[in-house]
């Protein structure tokens, strides 16, 4: 088994490891990187953002554009996914906030997606979750021609 991050070729011991611990296989400076994330992404983007390589689609996490980080960034696709918790959608000042986020990366080409913190939790509803983003991105290629 490789690596889902640099597809380096992992022993057994290192593989199981990773997989107990993260949920996804790593190799040893992953799984390092992936414990300095802790302080600058949520579970549930790391978990949307696993799940979406596991797919092998070339996402980026917290990926800055020059103006604001990125959750999720897609580059090849033009797409951007934002994982948000609840108080996005119970506090004015941050829907207003996602808004003028949403309208400076359409400003740019960029398609957001905004996927509730509710879509990452449960394993089941993850996998349909990155299955379906993963057929949107399939159908936004075939229509641009990338990834």
């Amino acid at each position: 088994m490789n690596c889902i991050q640099c597809q380096v070729y992992l022993p057994k011991n290192v593989h199981d490891y990773s997989v107990n611990s993260f949920g996804v296989p790593l190799c040893r400076s992953d799984q390092d990187w992936v414990r300095q994330m802790e302080g600058q992404t949520t579970y549930e983007t790391l978990r949307l953002y696993f799940a979406l390589k596991q797919r092998g689609v070339p996402a980026e996490l917290e990926k800055f554009d020059g103006f604001k980080t990125i959750d999720i960034a897609i580059p090849e696709a033009k797409v951007n996914i934002e994982v948000d918790g609840s108080h996005h959608n119970t506090s004015a000042k941050q829907a207003m906030s996602d808004l003028k986020r949403t309208y400076y990366s359409f400003m740019k080409g960029y398609m957001t997606f905004r996927i509730p913190n509710q879509l990452t939790r449960n394993d089941d509803i993850l996998e349909e979750t990155a299955d379906f983003l993963v057929d949107i991105l399939k159908a936004s290629r075939d229509r641009k021609g990338f990834w």
